[in-house]
């Protein structure tokens, strides 16, 4: 029974939502999109990018939003499940965290990369620390590839949530990157403890 109450609220959630609303008559498969949209107009993150990697892509809201800005090929999304191929995108079904999937990634490049762009989290227990801590993880683990992929001036954009792991993740971004910002877009849930990290410019 509870189950079912959460499952209606969630839908009426949505049928009120403007972002969801919004994004069906502009064609994106999430509401997501916005939260790029949103990033990018306030920090430029598209500008003179030429490649872009996209992780926890599915179902593919950032991946289209990319494919307006870019106009080459090298746009590579990533996801753990499989979601409907994007025209101009390229597709990898499998985990980011594996070695083997990282060296396809640079494989598919063959040169550094100009951005890199991360929607991962993990699927949340209800337990907001530990939620937190394990979506932390991925956003590290996100950031690390990056400084072996990204050029110089690259830029790096993910997903963090705020709790115990976020002043840890924002201190480690400033060892890396010299341009760090943190940013809550107006289209994340106002009860959401999501919030995105953009670092620009490798030291």
């Amino acid at each position: 029974m509870k189950k079912n109450k959460i499952s209606k609220n969630w839908i009426n959630r949505q049928r009120k939502d403007i972002y969801v609303r919004q994004s069906k008559i502009e064609g994106f498969r999430s509401r997501a999109v916005y939260k790029i949209k949103e990033i990018d107009e306030k920090f430029k993150i598209f500008k003179h990018v030429n490649s872009l990697v996209d992780l926890g892509a599915a179902p593919g809201s950032w991946s289209q939003y990319a494919a307006t800005k870019i106009k080459s090929e090298k746009i590579l999304s990533i996801d753990l499940i499989n979601f409907n191929k994007i025209k101009n995108c390229q597709q990898i079904i499998g985990d980011f965290t594996n070695e083997d999937c990282k060296k396809e990634i640079k494989n598919y490049f063959n040169k550094k990369i100009d951005l890199i762009i991360s929607d991962m989290a993990v699927n949340t227990i209800g337990n907001k620390n530990i939620d937190a801590i394990v979506t932390g993880d991925l956003c590290m683990e996100a950031m690390n590839f990056s400084l072996d992929t990204l050029q110089m001036n690259g830029k790096f954009v993910s997903k963090i949530f705020m709790g115990s792991s976020f002043n840890e993740i924002v201190s480690q971004a400033k060892k890396y990157f010299k341009d760090v910002r943190v940013f809550k877009p107006l289209a994340s849930r106002k009860n959401s403890k999501e919030t995105f990290i953009i670092c620009k410019i490798l030291r």
